[in-house]
């Protein structure tokens, strides 16, 4: 049964025992593509029911997006931001029950399920600023009385489709730049966590209906293999953001680009972090831990490889092995707990089928990689996190294991460190801990990580706002969030205007009299 405040929680959020998965500019109350249970792997139990959209009903979100951009697209850029303001107040009311949904459905503990919401109301204030700053350049004309210049318009209805490892906040990254950039807005969440993703639409729904707006954001929940390819090859959406595993990025890459559309790919991470002989160790200990630990081994920016030099290895090591130890593992929703379950079932066997492979291609496992066998626990989808000394040939560090193990790989220096750490084919987030200046600029020169984030003295997990987030390689190249990643969701028009009376032609051309 669902603790009493845990159902407050979702009354206060809008779900209901059957909701609809299906929003297009209205509710849509009996979508036809059947019904999924949202399980919470705290206790395996059932949350709720949603009826989920078939292909018509598909159809029918992306009308509706199309629509609403005619109108939308027109709207001032600086009135748009202030509805993303209301709405990032709206989190801000919701952001507890909000919060608590996160941790009762992901299963991440809750200051981090609240940590989401807050950067969902970050993302919000960051972009009311940025809804009077989507400049143009102006250039200088080499004819004379003209005048050259760029501008931004709106792209149209963009397609967002979210992991289930952040519920909300990744939609809000693209969604809310994308709002504000004058798009309209489909989101297809993971079906994992698809109460989040309704609570999140109730509350842009209020904001959205009072300043008379509707279909600018609209939700769409279905299967992979139907919605997800019809979605994904539909013209009408010339953008979709894509945040999920290497092989998912790749097939929406493959699809969109037979239709020349655009895409933004947030995929596997597999990021390192080095410790170097002058680093300090106590600060490197407690940031490899929450980097490794934190949301049970689930952010794409988890660490999964520590490389370390050959002279801290057995040092770093016992400190890893004693903290590990350490970890309060339970109920997420307990205070005090540092790591709750994992996601699924699933997800647990995936992670003792990779421990399988691991000890078959020569890693030792050091500390963890068992179920949690308190009584309490049995019924959710509790795992000791995994701590395992590897070699780097190891065939499986190539890879992506999406849980909480962490493989330790000594090296004799910076060199081979470096060759270690961009020897896989992800590139999403990296870091070394060091107090040389000389080595932390090796590793941020052109020489150095290949991957999108690269750290110093901090881990590879908790990436502020402000900043472009994505990464290289295999990761898919794309950026979301911060910096000037809103040009993604616009298209550039470079524009000439000419204000004589006479027609000179560029490069000095003659043509006729």
């Amino acid at each position: 049964m669902i603790h009493m405040n845990i159902k407050e929680t979702l009354d206060e959020l809008g779900i209901r025992e059957v909701n609809s998965g299906v929003f297009a500019g209205q509710w849509i109350e009996k979508p036809s593509g059947g019904e999924l249970v949202s399980f919470s792997p705290i206790n395996g139990e059932p949350i709720a029911r949603v009826l989920i959209a078939s292909e018509r009903d598909l159809d029918h979100v992306l009308e509706s997006a199309q629509h609403a951009f005619r109108q939308w697209r027109m709207v001032p850029a600086p009135t748009r931001g202030e509805i993303v303001r209301q709405i990032g107040l709206a989190l801000r009311e919701k952001k507890s029950a909000l919060g608590r949904l996160v941790t009762l459905e992901m299963g991440k503990i809750l200051p981090e399920g609240e940590g989401e919401v807050q950067e969902m109301i970050d993302i919000s204030d960051f972009v009311v600023g940025l809804s009077r700053q989507l400049y143009g350049l102006t250039m200088a004309s080499e004819r004379p009385l003209h005048r050259l210049y760029e501008q931004w318009h709106p792209l149209g209805p963009v397609g967002v489709i979210t992991a289930f490892n952040f519920p909300v906040a990744v939609w809000s990254w693209n969604a809310l730049l994308a709002a504000v950039c004058g798009d309209t807005i489909v989101w297809k969440p993971s079906s994992q966590v698809p109460l989040c993703a309704i609570a999140v639409q109730n509350i842009v729904n209020g904001v959205l209906s009072r300043n008379g707006y509707t279909g600018v954001m609209n939700l769409v929940i279905g299967s992979g293999d139907t919605i997800g390819e019809r979605f994904i090859a539909d013209r009408r959406v010339p953008l979709i953001s894509a945040t999920g595993s290497c092989p998912m990025g790749k097939r929406v890459a493959e699809v969109v680009s037979k239709r020349l559309g655009r895409t933004i790919l947030e995929l596997g991470g597999n990021n390192a972090v080095i410790i170097m002989d002058d680093a300090d160790l106590d600060l490197a200990v407690r940031a490899v831990l929450f980097g490794a630990v934190g949301t049970a081994g689930q952010r794409c920016t988890t660490i999964r490889r520590l490389i370390l030099h050959k002279r801290i290895t057995r040092d770093m090591t016992e400190r890893l092995v004693q903290a590990y130890g350490d970890v309060p593992i339970g109920n997420p929703l307990e205070p005090g707990i540092l790591m709750g379950p994992m996601v699924s079932r699933r997800a647990v066997e995936d992670m003792m089928r990779a421990l399988e492979r691991i000890r078959r291609e020569g890693g030792k496992i050091l500390y963890g990689g068992k179920l949690v066998e308190d009584p309490a626990l049995k019924r959710g989808c509790y795992v000791q996190p995994a701590l395992v000394k590897a070699r780097k040939e190891m065939p499986i560090l190539q890879e992506e294991v999406f849980a909480p193990i962490l493989y330790v790989i000594e090296v004799e220096d910076l060199p081979e460190a470096l060759e270690v750490h961009n020897d896989v084919p992800q590139g999403l987030s990296s870091a070394i801990f060091t107090d040389s200046l000389r080595t932390a600029e090796t590793f941020l020169g052109p020489a150095g990580s290949d991957c999108g984030i690269a750290n110093v003295n901090i881990g590879t997990s908790g990436a502020e706002i402000g900043g472009a987030f994505g990464g290289e390689k295999d990761t898919g190249g794309g950026r979301e969030a911060g910096s000037d990643s809103w040009k993604a969701y616009m298209r550039r028009q470079t524009v000439t205007i000419n204000w004589s009376r006479e027609l000179p032609l560029a490069q000095g051309i003659k043509f006729g009299n």
